[in-house]
């Protein structure tokens, strides 16, 4: 996981944010982490992190059984027309180190992997970096 969120702090204009206590953001949020295009540094109020990586099960959000010890998930905005071309058909949404549809949010073109290892580490870390590159483009279209 550190390993993740040290990559993604070395994209240009990357913001990694990972609440904590005391840091104004709910419980449930602390530990996990959110990732943004940002260049100024600042936590964009109305936009969408392009990735996350959650650390336990949230309440409408349970199917990768994340409760466990060492359980964690990363999440990545994909789009929905890539969505279906990166993954099979039948899915175990507990499997670990296997690319998958977010057991909530595929359907919006989001993806997943439970504990990523040998298998998904370097795919995740590409996703990440083309999630990272639409958002910079997204945010330069909104600017012109």
């Amino acid at each position: 996981m550190e390993q993740i969120i040290a990559t993604v702090r070395g994209f240009e204009g990357a913001l990694v944010v990972v609440p904590e206590p005391g840091g104004g953001f709910p419980e449930i949020a602390w530990g996990d982490a959110f990732f943004y295009y940002a260049p100024d540094g600042l936590m964009p109020r109305a936009t969408q992190p392009y990735g996350t990586i959650v650390t336990k099960d949230y309440p409408d959000d349970s199917a990768s059984d994340l409760d466990p010890p060492g359980r964690w998930r990363i999440n990545i905005h994909v789009g929905r027309a890539a969505l279906p071309e990166l993954l099979g058909g039948r899915y175990d949404l507990a499997a670990a180190d296997v690319l998958l549809p977010h057991p909530v949010y595929g359907p919006l073109g989001w993806s997943c992997v439970v504990n990523p290892g040998e298998r998904t580490t370097g795919t995740v870390v590409r996703l990440l970096r083309a999630a990272h590159e639409a958002a910079r483009a997204r945010e330069a279209r909104r600017r012109s």
